[in-house]
């Protein structure tokens, strides 16, 4: 039999050439055994004679040598293949997809239909190979025909689901004979569909919406879940890999906020988001929004309705900045920096694909809304348009289109070889080479030579159109536009030091989709893209970046607004840092600030960074606040603010060590004596409103514990004791429903117990324990006067001895303060066995310890040689002496300690170890207790946190920080046996 009739145009200037002849040898071989195994007498013939037919048998050398896929193809379909060659490349293609359309019109079989899909996209696939690869076609040609095909498919697919649907029961067809037709279902092609420039190896990009109003649903649930389900078999006819492949792999993404929506949505709810949240390059994504299949008259009328959505007629400045500042998140250059060829992503990459589609859409976003002629999907077309319009030069019209064509002939050799979506070349030499011979290319070197001219001509260009725009100084792409990540983006932020960069990637990705709140306008976008160098930057050189971002997270997501922030971040670039170093090295003020976010307004006053003002400053700067107040729960809000606010700035000046630790705890208990100074009375106010007040009463509010000892952390509870006194004849208030007087200072209590610890809108100020009152949660919750110095005088136990050294006036009637506090210096100053007090204070210690075991060194109160002992040594010393010692006494340890010391009753060495020690402790518990939550753990804390510590302590690096820690413990463990628990003569 002689040569086949060849009514193919090829063209051997375009054909690939042979890098490794051994596998041409191979693909030969596997085509004779095909040939062999074909029942059809004449299609063997065919087969076995075509490789030695001029121009074909060559091109079979290049498919077989360089695509397993085509390879495979060829194999499967070699009728097709004859019928192709015999009728040419464009009456092939129509003639595929006219067989497709009638074949499956009416089908009902899903399993048919999935078949025969599958069938027609590989025919496609063959015949758009062998007319791009002989240089049958143009590129134009070559992704028409694969967006033909993906068209078809959609729309088989979808006429099929229609009629089941109908033949359900659920969906009542307007044109049963027409399913799509009035059903009031559409499908957007997107992307390279939507302007039918699909890849050889391409997804597809859709967007599936419904007119629940058109649309007659007659089943038993609802119409979402119908569309929804019917949506998710669509995606299954197109995307499932069977035994026959697939057709398309697909990807509903681009559709408003899929993060929180259906596959499927209802146009209302899309209508309300372009018009509401729709952002700049949502609008460049619809630029080629096509309708590909569904309701025809439905679907004209959604992308009329979004029309002035994407081109508007006019741009205000922020709407401009956005679309530059999504320009300007490729780090292009211009110039002729090298870029390598070995592993560039010839899409995404520098010189890509992207940048020539970017350099069109952005312009077209800007010159579209008042010309018309903008307003073409194509990339091409809208170059084409750019240049007609006098936008760009004739001259960069040119060097565009010829890249373009360039790097989608290459992005189509790469897809080939397998059949995989990708746009990366290989690193491997060996591949380098077989992917230029792929190109038509002798060798590596001119091809190489090609393609970087190609990249480096698109990125000057692309360079050009921001060079007046400041540089966003990533020293890398920061890109977060679309529905994937940029690959030179994940390998920006992995050089800033973050680990999953990945992550970080998708969820910055998010932001710009407006995930979150706070990013939803587009002038939040425009600044957020402005500051995320200067954020990933700052979060990168934290301990723990990915840490650090997760915190940063969730402080903007709930941010009720973007715009205020980000423009204070823009506006003082050094507190984005501060916020990042909160991030990074103090979990527990991110937490705080993620709850509250307005706190950070608190940093920007005159005198933040400088140390808290003295108690009678605070209690009128609160005064002040409270002011403001029009009732008691916003004076609730109110001091919960002004509290949490001035604990936010304790921790920060902790945090940079602006103050030492027994600054901090100063200042800690300052705020909380601040606290009940002002709003014990405020309390009062309210409760008398209804019962009165008790004539000639008065009140007082005891601290104890830390608060008494004014040596409070971040996350000190309030030990209290509320101490009353009224004269005899005052026994009930004088109010509208009067109560017995012990009654009403009892519910005095509550009301002002409540008033610190509830919960409002702005937090909590403080949990309260009144268990170190007299008989403790037995006794009343409000002490008479009378009933204190009795206890203290008769029943007290030393263990409330030594909880009474710490006691301190907070609040209340300066007359009643006075006599408590005579009261509590005669208690303390009053002789005691000396025997039975060591005694009852060295058991008491022992057993402390039993039930409190330090885990680490690092758990520095019940640690042995920690703040337990270094406490129970001060107490023990002034019960001891402040019968001939008076002076001794101070609710602050360290200062009965130097007291002690200066009475002559504690050795000025033991005095230092126990000074230095209790320093130490309190510096690493002020810094723990701002900072986490739970224990420090070494092997796992932030290095930030660890150089905090450091600091705090005074040393210069943490090993030296834990060996002083030990030394220290040995240390005031030591001074607390010799004096209370072994004392061996020295009580």
């Amino acid at each position: 039999m002689g040569p086949h009739k060849v009514s193919f145009p090829l063209d051997e200037a375009f054909f690939p050439t042979v890098a490794a002849p051994s596998r041409t040898a191979v693909g030969l071989q596997r085509w004779q055994e095909a040939a062999d195994g074909v029942d059809d007498v004449q299609l063997a013939a065919f087969m076995r004679g075509l490789p030695a037919q001029p121009g074909i048998g060559r091109l079979l050398d290049g498919v077989f040598a360089n695509s397993p896929f085509l390879t495979l193809c060829l194999e499967k379909e070699p009728a097709f293949l004859r019928q192709c060659l015999a009728l040419g490349p464009d009456a092939a293609l129509d003639g595929l997809i006219r067989d497709l359309t009638t074949e499956f019109a009416g089908e009902t079989d899903l399993g048919r239909l999935m078949t025969g899909l599958r069938t027609a996209k590989r025919r496609c696939s063959l015949l758009a190979a062998l007319a791009d690869l002989g240089g049958a076609w143009a590129l134009e040609k070559v992704t028409g025909s694969l967006s033909v095909m993906a068209e078809t498919a959609i729309r088989l697919g979808l006429r099929f689901l229609l009629r089941r649907e109908a033949e359900r029961g659920n969906l009542t067809l307007a044109h049963p004979d027409d399913p799509e037709r009035g059903s009031g279902i559409i499908v957007l092609g997107m992307g390279k569909l939507g302007a039918g420039e699909l890849n050889y190896s391409s997804d597809i990009d859709l967007i599936v919406f419904y007119d629940h109003e058109k649309l007659v649903y007659t089943g038993r649930k609802s119409v979402q879940e119908c569309v929804i389900a019917l949506t998710k078999d669509l995606v299954r006819i197109l995307d499932e890999r069977t035994a026959d492949g697939y057709v398309f792999r697909t990807d509903l993404r681009l559709r408003p906020d899929p993060g929180s929506t259906p596959p499927a949505v209802a146009l209302v709810a899309a209508e309300a988001y372009y018009e509401g949240f729709g952002q700049n390059w949502e609008r460049a994504a619809m630029i080629k929004a096509r309708l590909v299949a569904g309701d025809a008259e439905t679907g004209a009328a959604f992308l009329k309705f979004l029309r002035p959505f994407i081109w508007r007629k006019s741009l205000d400045f922020a709407a401009i900045q956005d679309i530059h500042s999504i320009k300007r998140q490729i780090n292009a250059h211009k110039g002729s920096r090298s870029i390598a060829v070995a592993g560039h992503n010839v899409k995404l990459g520098r010189g890509g694909i992207r940048e020539i589609e970017f350099f069109a859409q952005t312009q077209q976003l800007i010159w579209g809304g008042r010309q018309l002629e903008m307003r073409v999907s194509g990339t091409l077309a809208a170059l084409n348009a750019l240049a007609e319009a006098g936008h760009v030069t004739p001259q960069v019209r040119d060097d565009m289109t010829k890249a373009y064509h360039y790097l989608r002939k290459l992005e189509h050799r790469l897809q080939m070889v397998d059949d995989k979506q990708t746009q990366t070349m290989p690193s491997n030499p060996e591949q380098l080479a077989e992917i230029a011979a792929f190109m038509g290319y002798d060798g590596f070197e001119s091809f190489a030579a090609d393609l970087t001219f190609h990249l480096q001509t698109v990125e000057g260009h692309y360079a050009h159109l921001f060079e007046d725009a400041p540089a966003l100084g990533a020293g890398g792409n920061l890109v977060f536009t679309g529905g994937e990540n940029d690959p030179e983006t994940v390998q920006t932020i992995t050089g800033m030091g973050f680990g999953n960069a990945e992550a970080v990637c998708s969820t910055i990705r998010g932001w710009h989709h407006g995930r979150v709140r706070a990013t939803r306008s587009t002038r939040a976008r425009e600044l957020l893209t402005e500051l995320t160098p200067t954020l990933l930057t700052a979060l990168g050189t934290t301990a723990s970046p990915d840490d650090a971002f997760m915190r940063f997270d969730e402080f903007l997501g709930r941010l009720p607004a973007g715009v205020p922030l980000f423009s204070l971040f823009h506006a003082n670039p050094s507190l984005l840092e501060l916020v990042a170093e909160i991030m990074g090295d103090a979990p527990l003020l991110a937490e705080h600030l993620a709850r509250r976010p307005t706190t950070l307004d608190s940093v920007l006053q005159a005198k933040f960074f400088e140390p808290l003002p003295p108690p009678a400053a605070l209690e009128a700067d609160l005064d002040k606040a409270l002011s403001q107040a029009d009732d008691f729960q916003q004076m609730l809000d109110i001091s919960r603010a002004w509290t949490n606010d001035r604990k936010f700035q304790v921790g920060v000046l902790t945090l940079r060590s602006v103050i030492e630790a027994h600054d901090s705890a100063r200042a800690l208990s300052d705020i909380a004596g601040a606290v009940l100074a002002r709003l014990g009375p405020r309390v009062e106010d309210e409760f008398a409103r209804a019962h009165g007040r008790v004539p000639g009463g008065a009140w007082v509010i005891l601290a104890m514990g830390k608060a008494g000892g004014r040596e409070m952390s971040a996350t000190s509870d309030l030990d209290l004791i509320l101490i009353y006194d009224a004269p005899p004849e005052a026994e009930e208030s004088d109010g509208a429903r009067p109560l017995a007087a012990p009654t009403w200072f009892a519910r005095l209590t509550q009301r002002m117990v409540t008033a610190l610890i509830a919960k409002t809108g702005e937090g909590t100020l403080y949990e309260v324990d009144l268990r170190l009152r007299p008989s403790g949660n037995k006794g009343p919750i409000a002490t008479s006067l009378e009933a204190f110095t009795r206890y203290y005088d008769e029943a007290a136990w030393t263990w409330e001895h030594m909880a009474l050294t710490r006691a301190r006036v907070a609040a209340g009637d300066p007359t009643l303060a006075a006599k408590v506090e005579a009261i509590i210096a005669q208690v303390l100053t009053r002789r005691r066995d000396q025997a039975k007090l060591l005694s009852d204070v060295a058991e008491m210690r022992e057993r402390m310890a039993k039930e409190h075991k330090a885990a680490s060194h690092w758990e520095v109160k019940h640690l042995r040689g920690g703040l337990v002992d270094i406490e129970f040594t001060a107490q023990y010393l002034q019960l001891a002496h402040a019968a001939d010692h008076p002076t001794i006494l101070s609710p602050n340890t360290a200062q009965a300690l130097e007291n002690a010391c200066a009475c002559g009753v504690l050795d000025r060495s033991d005095r230092a170890a126990l000074i230095e020690a209790l320093r130490l402790w309190l510096a690493i518990q002020t810094v723990l207790r701002q900072t986490i939550a739970g224990a420090f753990d070494e092997a796992t804390a932030p290095r930030g946190l660890k150089d905090v510590l450091v600091r705090a302590a005074g040393l210069t690096d943490f090993k030296t920080l834990t060996d002083r820690m030990d030394d220290c413990a040995k240390d005031a463990h030591d001074v607390f046996t010799r004096l209370v628990a072994q004392p061996d003569g020295n009580a």
